[in-house]
């Protein structure tokens, strides 16, 4: 076999996740490969700048006996998997030894087989089951009058230092509930437009609304609406859906991830079937088709097919800029925008479509600050890593604040109000609000 040498300039290789072979689960051999790459990552050290994870382990073996990985308890290694949040930059920025490097190393994946096998071993707490449980909480949240009390007592201190002694730090931003959901609002908005396809896209776009998007940000279908519907885009909403997974893949819970799969892709499979390609306002959930869920389920051809449907909000309008269909009469400047790239999105390797739409709009100046925000959905709100998540968020919220833009924007929302508070700024505007103004609708 050709030796892969460090430097290489081949494409990354991104293999399936085993996770239902009983070899997944051993912890011995979970213990014998996390040794190895902990091994490689001790004599690289290029991540330590990265999620808190690579300090953790790096402090673990400077603080041994040895001075080595094998100087370093066995039962440690959870603390390293504990502050691994899945935003994948390691493998797609840093490391210069993932495949088809012979090492084939793969650190998020990795430390998701070591949640997973805690998962197995002992479970979650209540506190990370119901945050995880993204679309049963919303579900329940956005009840009309449930929702001003929700949102009332979340702005309560006292309320939130009970909160915090179960597990959600009182420092936290936690987001607001609606009762009138993405879905609701976007009803009536509904017309018929005849599909013009362009390139590779339909001019069909089936809208997974996410949970965040349908229960703490549903005002977002309104912009995806208008805007959409300028460029001659048909859009509907998916017709039915639940959490996309990721959350549940975060703790480790990947049986829950397979259930939300089975009910999730033969909603999208119906969309396509009818000749709608795919879109979701959160990055996160986008990737999760796009890249995760087909890693998990390498066989399924349903999810193969979901996954190539599936574009980035951005990347589609750009596609069809491409293919001389985008309206680019815009009447209103944006100025300056400070905008972040979210870790979900940088990994899908499109490009800066956002920033490269934005600056169609005339007099618009926009600068992207590549920079993890540390929030990661829960990470930042729970007790034991907010002040880590904070840590982490103070550089790019450091840029924000001194770029003093006229607008700063994040294509995550939960990103951006962790930037936005820690940069003492206005509110994150989303992108495609943004886009929305520019058009003047």
């Amino acid at each position: 076999m050709k030796e892969k040498r460090e430097g290489g300039i081949e494409a990354p290789t991104r293999h399936a996740i085993e996770w239902q072979s009983p070899d997944f689960y051993d912890r011995e051999k979970l213990e014998a490969e996390i040794e190895r790459v902990f091994d490689v990552c001790h004599g690289c050290r290029r991540c330590v700048s990265l999620c808190d994870s690579f300090p953790t382990l790096f402090d673990l073996i400077d603080e041994s006996e040895t001075f080595e990985v094998d100087g370093v308890d066995k039962k440690d290694y959870q603390k390293v998997a504990d502050q691994c949040y899945l935003c994948d930059m390691c493998y797609m920025t840093k490391c210069p030894y993932v495949p088809p490097h012979e090492w084939e190393i793969d650190f998020p994946h990795l430390m998701l087989r070591a949640k997973a096998v805690k998962f197995h071993e002992e479970g979650a707490s209540l506190r990370d089951k119901l945050l995880s449980s993204t679309d049963f909480v919303g579900g329940v949240a956005t009840i009309p009058i449930v929702d001003v009390t929700v949102n009332t007592m979340n702005k309560n201190s006292t309320f939130r230092g009970i909160l915090e002694k179960a597990g959600v730090h009182r420092g936290a931003i936690v987001p607001k509930y609606d009762s009138k959901t993405m879905r609701k609002r976007v009803a009536p908005m509904a017309r018929t437009i005849s599909a013009e396809p362009a390139g590779e896209t339909t001019g069909k776009v089936a809208m997974f609304t996410t949970c965040y998007g349908n229960y703490n940000s549903p005002e977002l279908g309104e912009d995806f609406y208008k805007v959409f519907q300028k460029n001659n885009i048909h859009i509907e909403v998916v017709g039915k859906e639940r959490c996309c997974g990721m959350p549940k893949m975060e703790l480790g819970d990947l049986e829950s991830v397979q259930r939300a799969k089975e009910e999730n892709i033969p909603q999208l499979l119906a969309m396509l079937e009818k000749g709608f390609d795919l879109i979701a306002p959160v990055p996160s959930c986008v990737l999760m088709f796009k890249q995760e869920l087909p890693l998990l389920f390498p066989d399924d051809p349903d999810v193969a097919k979901v996954r190539d449907a599936f574009y980035d909000p951005f990347e589609y309008l750009m596609l069809r800029h491409k293919a001389g269909k985008l309206n680019i009469e815009f009447d209103t400047p944006l100025g300056d925008i400070s905008y972040h790239v979210a870790c979900h999105l940088r990994v899908q390797n499109i490009g800066l479509k956002t920033a490269e739409l934005l600056r169609l709009v005339p007099d618009t100046q926009v600068a992207p600050e590549q920079r993890c925000s540390g929030h990661d959905g829960t990470y930042a709100v729970k007790v034991e890593t907010h002040d880590k998540a904070v840590k982490i968020g103070r550089p790019v919220a450091k840029k924000v604040k001194q770029a003093n833009a006229d607008y700063f924007a994040s294509d995550c929302p939960m990103a951006g109000a962790h930037i936005a508070k820690l940069a003492e700024v206005d509110k994150p505007i989303h992108p495609m609000t943004l886009l929305r103004k520019a058009y003047g609708l």
